[in-house]
């Protein structure tokens, strides 16, 4: 009896793993510098578009290796800040400006001591 798709890659932790798994190609240079982005867009995918755990096992591994094959190329069509997959890459797009008299209201009142 073979492994069900779902038992295989909830002991996956590596990325090349994930595509060894579900028999994606990849270029070891790309996930090599992409690895972490790519697993995150797939978890963004996985969380809008779930795999319906009614289907087959076949029909699961296709629609898992789709969501991994489209993060992949969202990597390779693109940059880890232009996606901005990543909470430190979504804070850096809204840059904010504070207002000097922000900064100054914001510290601490110090007393002159004459001495």
């Amino acid at each position: 009896m073979s492994a069900k798709i779902m038992d295989i890659l909830n002991t996956l932790s590596a990325a090349e793993e994930f595509f060894s798994a579900l028999d994606v190609p990849f270029t070891p240079e790309v996930l090599q510098v992409n690895r972490l982005h790519i697993l995150k867009r797939l978890q963004q995918y996985l969380a809008r578009y779930p795999v319906p755990t009614t289907l087959s096992d076949a029909e699961q591994r296709a629609l898992y290796r789709q969501h991994l094959q489209q993060a992949y190329q969202d990597f390779l069509d693109s940059s880890p800040a232009a996606e901005k997959v990543f909470k430190v890459f979504q804070q850096a797009a809204g840059v904010q400006t504070v207002q000097l008299d922000q900064l100054k209201a914001a510290l601490p009142t110090r007393q002159r001591s004459d001495m």
